[in-house]
């Protein structure tokens, strides 16, 4: 095996020449033909993947999408390749076992040199660096530790020897956090135990630290205080009292260093982005016109205006590039929430150039996100479900961390309709009134279109759409599907519980089906959001008032604490956002649409769509990726409507930023 090649990628591109067969089984313990890039550059050799984990599912793809249309003499894709999570093809079946050729990749393979175990534990993503590393350094046979320190230091630009001081520790979790990289355990675990051989960190809570996004940021934040104690005591006659009165909750260092060069840029993003928050200060008329000003709460205008100027310079370098990996959407999607937030609030006192450079921005967003979707989207529903990416890969994502605990307990509360902004005025909301709880914030990818039936149904079946074509105009079939996707895991019926129609009222009948000794698995859709949507009149920032005063109601932080009262590990999400937007016009097709959503209308014939399509021309004929073939989608042109021309609604359906990357929030409660 020659490592001159490129990337690792072309150790298992070269075996997918196009021509060979029309079916080929790969042995894929490590989930190599999922990375991004290796989907995206299958696909475009002819090749599509299958997975090979729910028979039932796979044979009903299989034989619709290629053998029928093989038989039938079809010229479809060359090959369709069945990928198996298997070390061995024994449960693969006879025929295709015959009629196919035979692949097998591992991880072993591509780095023989370091330990499997520590590789394996990896982010896809971050093979690239670590093959370069590889070819660059050439090391010889490498155990555990010195895996993991080569991987610390080559791919995480982490060299523990090097860090002496708190301002070198500070820059490497700022770092990380910022960009919210996720670094194995067995990673973790190493650097803590290398850090704890300096005795300048002896004091520091570095369990937390180091492997917690949340705790890391918490950490700064009330710490941040202390530092404008201390640089008002050095602009005026003041003295600084020291840390007697800030009942900090994490030991550790009371003075941290965020006036070192490096550092001061992190912190001005974390304040810009929202990961930090403003304090007010007796001396703020002093501080506020001093490097640390983004930190200090002044008049709300004044606050608002200076974060929302630094807020769109940010998000301006950091859009992401033509060929982004999805995360770097995700990462981009929690800034742009926060534009969107902070755009609506006050709106009438914001300088109207800021107004103006946020809408060029907002074009800007919308056209480069439209054709990143149209290049990479249709790679994304394949990829593994750790971490999950799309909808319909949290029941597995959740059936993963139940895996060998038969007492594990998870609870999905999927609220209809809420976008990412709207999610941040919950947050706010519900923390600034019920300080216990903690947020661990992700996001994730909606279906296209991002309509109810499809993507929230998506979630409870734990399959994309082309899975239930009987009921994908509907959500009746959504407890039956969350059902039998935990039937299939294993689970009792009693142990399942499925629950809609939430949002305001008694919580008497959730609590006596979560009180149940054997329930494990629960999905509750709240749909208090949506409804608030439907009737909305006055665009986003009617949504976010709305939004926040029932946030603000105890019943939302009731259910959170209802369900983790009972045990539960709780995740929320969403099944699709919204956005404000402008009618364009109603199609003239009288009854022939299958659904005539606001931002979408879906057709069941290809020459209809294309023919209303004409008096939109601007209109996105969108593929039925993932969807029934007969499923097809005309998307409203960019934030428009196919409502009365001039109309403003507040609607759903098509392929915004907004729309289609949603929450995924671990909800905790801590100590008071």
């Amino acid at each position: 095996m020659s490592l001159a090649m490129n990337t690792w990628r072309d150790e298992i591109l070269k075996e997918f020449p196009t021509g060979i067969a029309r079916l080929t089984i790969v042995v894929d313990p490590d989930g190599l033909l999922f990375e991004e890039g290796i989907l995206e550059a299958v696909r475009e050799r002819g090749f599509e993947l299958i997975p090979f984990e729910d028979h039932v599912a796979f044979r009903y793809a299989y034989e619709s999408k290629f053998r029928t249309r093989w038989d039938w003499g079809e010229h479809i894709d060359q090959c369709a390749v069945l990928h198996s999570q298997i070390n061995d093809l024994s449960g693969v079946p006879f025929d295709l076992l015959q009629a196919g050729r035979r692949l097998s990749f591992s991880l072993g393979d591509i780095f023989p040199k370091l330990s499997y175990p520590v590789v394996s534990a990896l982010d896809r993503e971050d093979l690239d660096a670590l093959y370069e590393a590889q070819r660059m350094h050439a090391p010889g046979p490498l155990g555990d530790n010195a895996t993991k320190e080569f991987i610390l230091r080559h791919v995480y630009k982490i060299a523990p020897e090097l860090i002496k001081q708190p301002s070198d520790l500070l820059l490497v979790l700022l770092r990380r956090h910022y960009a919210g990289q996720n670094i194995p355990e067995v990673l973790d675990e190493r650097f803590i135990q290398l850090l704890h051989q300096c005795a300048q960190f002896g004091d520091w809570p570095l369990d937390a630290l180091v492997a917690d996004r949340e705790a890391f940021f918490a950490f700064l934040q009330e710490r941040w205080p202390i530092f404008l104690d201390h640089e008002a005591a050095k602009r005026t006659s003041l003295v600084s009292e020291g840390n007697t009165n800030y009942n900090l909750a994490f030991e550790g260092p009371v003075d941290l260093p965020f006036d070192h060069d490096d550092i001061r840029v992190y912190i001005d993003n974390l304040f810009v982005e929202g990961l930090m928050h403003p304090v007010s200060h007796d001396h703020s008329d002093i501080l506020s016109k001093t490097w640390a000003g983004i930190g200090i709460r002044t008049s709300s205008i004044e606050d608002k205006t200076r974060r929302l100027k630094k807020l769109i310079e940010s998000l301006k370098e950091s859009m992401p590039v033509e060929d982004a990996k999805y995360k770097d959407w995700l990462h981009f999607a929690r800034g742009w929430a926060e534009l969107v937030l902070l755009i609506n609030e006050q709106a009438e006192g914001i300088v109207r150039d800021l107004i103006e450079q946020a809408k060029n921005l907002q074009s800007q967003v919308d056209a480069r996100f439209t054709d990143w979707l149209l290049n990479r989207y249709s790679c994304l529903s394949n990829l593994p479900p750790m971490p999950p990416v799309m909808l319909h890969h949290l029941p597995r994502f959740l059936s993963r961390q139940m895996d060998g605990d038969r007492y594990a307990k998870m609870a999905l509360i999927v609220v209809d309709g809420l976008s990412m902004d709207q999610w941040l005025v919950v947050r706010n909301s519900i923390s600034s009134c019920y300080p216990s709880f903690r947020f661990r914030e992700q996001a994730i990818f909606a279906w296209i279109p991002s309509l109810t039936s499809v993507s929230r149904q998506a979630i409870f079946a734990g399959k994309a759409p082309v899975f239930f074509p009987s009921s994908i105009q509907t959500t009746d079939k959504e407890a039956s599907l969350w059902r039998q996707f935990w039937s299939d895991y294993g689970l009792k019926p009693n142990e399942i519980v499925f629950i809609k129609g939430l949002g305001d009222g008694s919580l008497d009948s959730v609590s006596e089906a979560l009180s149940h000794p054997k329930a494990r698995i629960a999905g509750v859709v709240v749909d208090k959001v949506d409804k608030i949507m439907h009737g909305m009149e006055l665009g986003t920032a009617g949504m976010h008032n709305q939004v926040g005063q029932w946030a603000q109601q105890p019943y939302l932080s009731n259910l959170f604490n209802l369900l983790l009262d009972n045990g539960f590990q709780v995740y929320l999400t969403s099944d699709h956002g919204n956005i404000e937007a402008e009618g364009c016009g109603r199609p003239a097709e009288g009854a022939l649409a299958d659904l005539r959503g606001e931002r979408v209308r879906i057709y069941s014939n290809q020459a209809l769509r294309s023919r209303i399509k004409e008096n939109f021309p601007s209109a996105l004929e969108w593929g039925p990726i993932g969807l029934p073939d007969n499923y097809l989608a005309l998307m409203a042109p960019a934030r428009q409507a196919f409502v009365q021309e001039k109309q403003h609604t507040v609607s759903h359906g098509g392929i915004s930023i907004e729309e289609l990357i949603v929450p995924l929030v671990q909800i905790e409660r801590v100590a008071q």
